[in-house]
Formats: structure tokens, sequence, C-alpha cells
């Protein structure tokens, strides 16, 4: 969706005819990257005998690389996204890592069109990456930056 906005915005004459049935041929594609985003580790909740807590782990694990267990799990809070269009019920988890958590690779299943790579946001540039308006990213990547700075770091031993 982020990529089609892209095409829109640089050629407005692409959607302009929808109701033909002719297809605009665009000349100049942009370059794929335009379409991707920063988002949080996140999965549908489609497995009925496990609990949230249990998805949300294998996500880590499948997207991450990261082995974490149902108990290191902290639940921040449940909100809506994509309220005019699908309006999901998102819950939101917390969860400390350390590179001997690391068990696979992660990156998602390509079979399934993800295109994952884990990046690692420095804290002292955390609350900059957040409101970086060049880099795309999702409202939940901003809120649990907000929330981590508030609820977490105040704790963290200073450097």
């Amino acid at each position: 969706a982020v990529y089609m906005c892209e095409i829109e915005r640089h050629n407005p004459q692409v959607f302009q005819n929808q109701d033909t049935e002719s297809f605009f041929r665009l000349e100049d594609s942009l370059p794929a990257a335009v379409g991707v985003t920063y988002e949080l580790c996140a999965g549908i909740v489609d497995k009925p005998d496990l609990s949230l807590e249990e998805i949300a782990c294998g996500e880590v694990l499948e997207e991450c690389g990261y082995r974490v267990a149902v108990t290191d799990l902290r639940r921040i809070t449940s909100y809506r996204s994509g309220v005019g269009v699908t309006g999901s019920r998102q819950t939101l988890f917390y969860a400390e890592v350390t590179d001997q958590m690391r068990t696979a690779e992660g990156g998602g299943r390509p079979e399934e069109g993800e295109l994952i790579e884990v990046v690692e946001v420095p804290l002292e540039d955390s609350m900059k990456f957040a409101y970086d308006e060049t880099l795309p990213k999702t409202m939940g990547v901003i809120f649990s930056f907000m929330w981590f700075q508030n609820n977490i770091a105040p704790r963290l031993p200073k450097k």
C-alpha cells in the first residue's frame, strides 16, 4: 500500500481513469525501497489454540530470530489501527532480548511475501528516529519508542 501511494504521488495520472478497462502503463517505475517501512514485529492472530503471548513469542522468533518465553513478555496495551479500513485490534508487548537469546536468522517467511530485516536503533538515537519523517514508519513504532523512553529508559544505568 505504501508503494502504491508513492506511485500515485509521483504519477497521479495512473489512477485518474479507474472506471475504464484500459490500464495506464508506467514507464519509469519507482524502486521497491519506497514501499519499505519500519514496523514492529507483528503477526496475525489466527491460531485459536494459542494465547496472544504464545503467538507473539512465535512471531519474535520467526521475524527477529530471538527465542522469548511467554513469561518474558510484558503486556503494554491494546489499540485499534487502520480504523478507516480494517479496524484491527493490536496488542503491544515489550520484551528484552540478549544476544544469547538469538537462535535463528529471523527475516520472516519469504514464501508468505515477508521481506524483513531486523534493525537495531541505539537508545540515544531512538527519539530522533521516531520523529524523523523521512523514515517511513507506523504509529505503533513511534508509540513504542515513546513508551520505552517514559517507562524503561529512566531506570537504565547512565553511561
